[in-house]
């Protein structure tokens, strides 16, 4: 099936973990892909690419919103079109918030946050110019709805990322844009077995926190967003979706 044939979608923090598993599954669908990301990654590049379609690398930090700027530019630029978004890039913190310094606070919230406004702006500006409009995800977290120990300026950008899904929902519902955010539960990434114990002990506690006694693999977020960016969710928006092997439930 190619949904997302004539497509062009721009996704962050394309690299690794759940963006590469995105990039890789709607390039699969037919669509162009661009992949925004601080460094190139010739691995991730060629494994697009042998899914038959165009892909390109564009760097970018998404903390600076001129980076986000003149990445939509150069997509429209390369492609004619921006069809589809995935706000994904993201960073953790660890520490508590007594002991959490103003830096890390502030990094946190300039990736996780204000990086999904900066790329939210000036998606939103190129998808109004098109009559086709758009579709934009952005990644939340199970901690956009629940807490851990820590984890105060990751768990305060997911929880703002909601609202902020929200309200660009609410304000472009009748442009044919659609904005619509993911809740992965413990999904294994880079970005969390980086910044947690490798040992068994710490993957077994992720693992009991999911009714399922697992963790995530990055294919199925990845075909949620590929559910929420298509046409088959054409009344969804403003829906921050879950997809956590039950993890919410307790």
């Amino acid at each position: 099936m190619k949904r997302y044939e004539n497509k062009v979608a721009f996704i962050t923090g394309g690299n690794s973990g759940i963006g590469k598993a995105a990039a890789i599954l709607i390039a699969r669908e037919g669509a162009k892909v661009v992949i925004a990301d601080l460094k190139e990654d010739a691995e991730t590049l060629q494994e697009v690419a042998q899914e038959g379609t165009e892909v390109k690398f564009i760097a970018c930090d998404v903390s600076k919103p001129e980076d986000l700027e003149r990445a939509i530019k150069e997509t429209v630029s390369l492609f004619g079109s921006l069809d589809i978004a995935l706000n994904n890039a993201g960073i953790v913190d660890t520490t508590p918030i007594h002991e959490k310094s103003v830096d890390e606070w502030h990094r946190v919230l300039n990736v996780n946050l204000s990086g999904v406004f900066y790329g939210m702006k000036y998606q939103l500006e190129q998808m109004r110019k098109q009559a086709s409009g758009g579709s934009i995800v952005n990644m939340g977290s199970i901690m956009s709805q629940v807490v851990n120990f820590g984890i105060g300026a990751y768990a305060s950008s997911k929880h703002g990322l909601v609202g902020l899904t929200k309200v660009a929902a609410l304000e472009n519902a009748t442009h044919n844009i659609r904005v619509n955010a993911i809740g992965p539960g413990y999904i294994e990434t880079p970005l969390l077995m980086d910044n947690s114990s490798s040992g068994l002990e710490q993957r077994t506690y992720m693992e009991s926190k999911h009714p399922m006694k697992r963790l995530g693999r990055p294919e199925e977020i990845a075909k949620a967003f590929l559910f929420l960016a298509s046409d088959d969710a054409s009344f969804c928006t403003g829906v921050y979706l879950p997809v956590d092997g039950g993890y919410l439930i307790e």
